[in-house]
């Protein structure tokens, strides 16, 4: 998990600061780690949901946040690499 948020952490010091909501796209690259973060908070959304009816290790569903997370970040950083802005809404 550190290294999880150690990740995110080196990699956001690098990006302008989020001020608003960001549309998914960009480079290739880009677009496919917004598409996996897509899958990661579905997988979190069904973990939480399960965890509703049997015993699920808290970890996991923490887990799943911040890689979701990580991804997010991964794609925003593969598009300020490239010199593309994000579109914003």
């Amino acid at each position: 998990m550190r290294r999880l948020e150690r990740t995110i952490d080196a990699r956001e010091e690098k990006l302008p600061p989020l001020r608003s909501f960001v549309l998914p796209g960009g480079t290739p690259a880009a677009a496919l780690l917004h598409h996996a973060r897509t899958v990661c908070r579905r997988a979190e959304r069904s973990v939480v949901t399960l965890a509703r009816e049997a015993d699920v290790d808290p970890r996991i569903i923490v887990y799943l946040n911040r890689l979701s997370d990580l991804l997010f970040v991964l794609a925003r950083f593969e598009n300020h690499r490239a010199g593309l802005d994000e579109d914003r809404w």
